[in-house]
């Protein structure tokens, strides 16, 4: 080769050396540029520093019972945040094992993994960091397109060096798993680890948490409820990386991958879990008391900013009176009579109804009225209408046969049938209401809104009212002690009536007893009382008024419209158990009436303060007269010596020997029975020194109802859930629900053993139209 062509050629070789390193060092001043740029937000907006110091994370709401369980939530995300300490050794291990394994070598980006993946296209692993990971979780939504999945990837870059800066490797794992979707509404560790395995996170173990790990590859595609063999695949894939890291040693490994899943799913949904009811009656007491604002238009409670609270994002904490065994025990309670006992009789008694489930004297153009209302309540109604669907294309559509799924006490049904259909079939169940309160609190300890949120949402204990019967009749009763007359009084069992025109009458009113027959024997009023006698009521009644009646009622917490009507005695008004409870626990409370309580306090997430309640509380009765009107209840459940010397009292059936009672004779109850007329209403209210517990059952609508009062009276309906409530509650020592008698206040000079009475002291029934007040 002659010396030209050699200087030539070499002069060619420095030419393309020159061009490789002209194109080597442009790539890198392109790429250090850009991101230099992308770091001053000069291409696209990144995190401000404010943003990155707190980012910005949606907290579930928790909502707390009076013994620490935690019954519920309210969320967008189901997340509850947990510090680094909470968080399993073996669970940090098996995931920087299987996704970073240099994680405390790089600071955001690991070069090597990055290397690794554009040469062999990924199917070595990717090159995400844990860092990247959450960077793509904190600061943007997922992208449409691969353009934009690039352009996100870049700035994942810069965004997991700022986080590398501004935060430690603990606190970027922390946030990493408090912020990872889980799916099934399981957002962040510590929620995971409830739905899946119904534990909370520092208590999973190695199996537990690798399955958690192995979902963050592809939380959709690795969902333990919907594919458990895949899911259990990828668990031991993540065995797999720990042994490569050394985290478990062959050995561990070995036993490990052997193990089921080991799944305890539970679903989480608003209208699941504990006191469903409750919870959404106390969202809406949330929702008003957050948007309660100062006559300056500022929010009565609000963030440092001023803005108001949100249960759905801010993680607050709601302490609530619920105690989660009685809670426990009264959805139990409800569930077994209503499921085993009494919809199984109310089936049988529709089979003679010819257009059940509405009553024989229902017509059909009421029973069309009713099942139009039903269906304008309807979601499916709401939702067709929301989409702008004529009335007339509604209806045809109601009529036709569709899927859909039913309730049953035997667990949802799939089946096809006209909504129409679903409607009269739903009006057929019984529905059940109780609360249970601690008198000396007023604090609300159990509330079972209905038998099922899902299918029937309206709550019967704040929301629905319904016609109280003769649990009203201990108000009457009440006012006449408050009056001076004795529970010993003998009056005759006969009719009493009420003359047209007294007390703006139309016609004369003569109540009638339930068995309408009348013996003409002397009764203590404390026998009419236990034995629910209407027309003993009615001469109390008469002797007072409904306006003092009335009058009496507002002291005691009742705040439903009351009609000045005789009737009133009898129980005609519509009123709440909530307020029915509230009313009956003034009896045990030494005559202080309390407003129920159900919240405690409200934190914020950082643990303080940021709202306390306490109970409104007055004076209804004196503490003497309110202990002889337990006295008085007490003959309800206990008896109350009739003429003929036998004890009766409509509640006596607790202490025979039925499933829901046996209770011993000697435990002390203060009850009232109560039943409406047709039986659409049964009622039962039972107070013990400990606990008042109120318990309403029928059916959606008054026209649906027993034919006969033996099945559809409150002593059969409503009494023993009642029972098989206070039985259970009495059977869980810890709880220390006393099994004594009511306190008897000092110098209580009442006589209540009517033996003792002067049986002289008979009162015969005077003028008719008297209204007077002094009797």
């Amino acid at each position: 080769m002659t010396e030209k062509k050699k200087e030539k050629r070499k002069s060619s070789y420095g030419k393309y050396i020159l061009a490789f390193w002209l194109i080597y060092f442009t790539g890198f001043a392109v790429t250090a540029g850009y991101f230099l740029a992308l770091s001053r937000d000069m291409i696209w907006e990144l995190p401000s520093f404010e943003e990155l110091e707190n980012p910005q994370t949606n907290l579930a709401s928790e909502i707390i019972s009076t013994d620490g369980e935690l019954i519920g939530k309210y969320f967008s995300e189901n997340r509850t945040r947990i510090d680094f300490e909470n968080i399993p050794d073996h669970m940090v291990e098996a995931l920087i094992s299987t996704e970073d394994e240099r994680f405390y070598q790089h600071s955001g980006i690991d070069v090597r993994g990055t290397v690794r993946a554009v040469a062999f296209l990924g199917t070595r692993g990717g090159a995400s960091t844990i860092s990247q990971q959450l960077a793509k979780q904190l600061y943007h939504e997922p992208a449409a397109t691969i353009i934009e999945r690039l352009k996100q990837k870049t700035m994942e870059w810069v965004i997991a060096t700022q986080l590398e800066r501004q935060y430690t490797k603990e606190e970027i794992i922390t946030m990493y798993l408090n912020k990872f979707d889980f799916v099934n509404n399981a957002v962040g560790v510590e929620s995971a680890a409830d739905v899946y395995f119904n534990t909370s996170a520092d208590s999973l173990s190695l199996p537990e948490a690798a399955t958690l790990v192995g979902m963050a590859k592809n939380p959709s595609l690795f969902n333990p409820n919907r594919r458990p063999d895949t899911t259990l695949f990828r668990r031991n894939v993540v065995f797999g990386q720990m042994l490569r890291n050394n985290a478990i040693t062959q050995q561990q490994f070995d036993s490990l991958a052997q193990l089921p899943l080991g799944l305890k799913f539970k679903r989480v949904d608003h209208s699941e879990g504990m006191a469903p009811y409750f919870r959404e009656v106390l969202r809406m007491k949330l929702k008003e008391l957050f948007n309660e604002k100062n006559e300056d238009g500022n929010y009565k409670i609000a963030k440092p900013n001023g803005d108001p609270y949100s249960i759905y994002s801010d993680g607050l904490k709601i302490y609530t009176t619920l105690h989660s065994r009685l809670q426990e025990y009264a959805e139990w309670a409800v569930k077994k009579h209503l499921s085993g006992e009494l919809q199984p009789d109310f089936w049988n008694d529709l089979e003679r109804v010819k257009r059940a489930p509405f009553a024989n004297n229902v017509s059909e153009n009421q029973i069309n009225r009713i099942l139009q209302q039903g269906v304008r309540w309807s979601d499916r109604y709401y939702h067709l209408n929301q989409r702008g669907v004529e009335k007339d294309s509604i209806e045809w559509y109601f009529n036709q046969p569709v899927d859909m799924t039913v309730f049953s006490w035997d667990g949802p049904i799939d089946t096809v049938m006209t909504p129409m259909d679903s409607i009269r079939y739903h009006k057929s169940f019984l529905h059940a209401g109780l609360m249970s309160l601690d008198p000396k609190s007023g604090e609300v300890r159990a509330w079972v809104g209905g038998i099922n949120h899902n299918y029937f949402a309206y709550d019967h204990v704040v929301q629905g009212r319904r016609q109280v019967g003769s649990t009203f009749k201990p108000f009457v009763y009440a006012l006449a002690i408050e009056n001076g007359l004795s529970p010993c009084k003998k009056v005759p069992d006969i009719p009493v009536t009420f003359k047209k025109g007294t007390w703006n009458m139309l016609s004369d009113w003569t109540p009638s007893n339930s068995d309408t027959t009348y013996k003409g024997e002397m009764v203590t009023l404390k026998f009419g009382l236990a034995n629910s006698m209407n027309n003993i009521t009615a001469w109390v009644m008469k002797q007072y008024g409904p306006v003092a009646v009335i009058e009496y009622c507002r002291r005691l917490g009742i705040t439903s419209p009351l009609d000045t009507v005789p009737s009133l005695a009898l129980g005609v008004a519509d009123i709440s158990l909530y307020e029915m409870v509230g009313a009956h626990a003034t009896f045990v409370n030494e005559g202080i009436w309390q407003k129920p309580l159900y919240i405690t306090r409200i934190e914020n997430k950082s643990g303080a303060v940021i709202k306390e309640f306490m109970p409104k509380t007055r004076e209804a009765m004196s503490e003497q007269n309110a202990y002889t009107m337990l006295e008085l209840m007490k003959g309800v459940t206990m008896g109350a010596e009739a003429p003929d010397g036998r004890r009766r009292g409509t509640g006596i059936r607790l202490h025979f020997d039925r499933p829901y009672a046996n209770i011993p004779w000697d435990r002390p109850i203060a009850g009232k029975t109560g039943t409406t007329q047709n039986n659409s209403d049964g009622w039962f209210m039972g107070s013990t020194p400990d606990l008042v517990t109120g318990v309403w059952v029928g059916a959606e609508d008054r026209s649906v109802h027993f034919r006969y009062t033996s099945k559809g009276q409150g002593a059969n309906t409503a009494l023993p859930i009642w029972g098989y409530y206070m039985n259970k509650v009495w059977a869980d020592s810890a709880l220390g629900i006393s099994t004594g008698d009511f306190k008897k206040p000092e110098n209580y000079n009442m006589i209540l053993d009517c033996d003792k009475y002067n049986q002289s002291n008979v009162d015969i029934f005077g003028d008719s139209d008297n209204q007077g007040f002094n009797k």
